[in-house]
């Protein structure tokens, strides 16, 4: 793959966009992610209800991303000679998206296992296991893979590129603020995590959602800077 900023640009374009779509799908078809405050049992319920279809959805979603590997990977090797810190940026980002696809996919390859178990369930001990495994997992692969790690690291990321896009005035003021706020309001939704563990930690239940949207838009954005001026690097 030729390594020029207008790959680049098309790749983190692809991705935020695709993102988008497997995610608006669950929205509708699997209530997603309201379906995770209500208790197990229906989530095991309503997961069984959606069939194969709600399966594909789960692993579209997972693996869409992977377009940002490579797109991590050439911003790096280009910018790595003139801010050596991005090295490390890029090593933290591609190991954030790896951490959030595995734990996507434990909607894809576990979940599955435990929703048909529950539904067909002959007796009451063999829910209780089924529900008391999907919180164990969800808790282990969703909150801290997928949310905390997965996440804490797309902002490590997020934040030590747009150091690097001001120190050499790649992006306008305004594109690295966007950066910058997105990743404070992301960085917020982590409260919602402790909150799983912790009874009564405060939780701003837009952050989550506001944060990774806007951290979309400005991934858009850059990736319009780099097919705009494909000699910006």
């Amino acid at each position: 793959m030729k390594n020029n900023s207008k790959t680049i640009g098309i790749l983190l374009i692809i991705a935020a966009v695709a993102l988008l779509i497997p995610y608006t799908m669950l929205t509708m078809s699997f209530d997603y992610p309201d379906i995770l405050r209500k208790d197990t049992a229906s989530v095991l319920q309503r997961f069984y209800e959606g069939g194969h279809s709600l399966i594909w959805t789960w692993f579209a979603f997972a693996v869409t991303g992977l377009p940002l590997i490579p797109a991590y990977s050439m911003m790096g090797q280009k910018l790595e000679n003139k801010i050596p810190s991005v090295r490390t940026a890029t090593t933290i980002g591609i190991i954030g998206l790896v951490v959030q696809m595995i734990g996507l996919l434990r909607w894809t390859f576990v979940v599955p296992v435990l929703s048909d178990t529950f539904v067909n369930a002959t007796d009451e001990a063999t829910k209780a296991a089924a529900i008391v495994s999907f919180k164990t997992i969800h808790q282990f692969g969703g909150v801290i893979l997928g949310e905390h790690l997965g996440q804490l690291f797309t902002i490590t990321w997020t934040l030590m590129m747009t150091y690097a896009f001001s120190k050499l005035k790649l992006m306008p003021k305004w594109v690295n603020v966007l950066g910058i706020v997105s990743s404070v309001i992301y960085f917020l939704a982590q409260a919602e995590l402790f909150a799983t563990v912790i009874n009564g930690f405060p939780v701003w239940d837009l952050a989550g959602f506001l944060g990774s949207t806007l951290w979309l838009i400005w991934l858009i954005i850059i990736g319009s800077m780099f097919i705009k001026k494909n000699d910006l690097i």
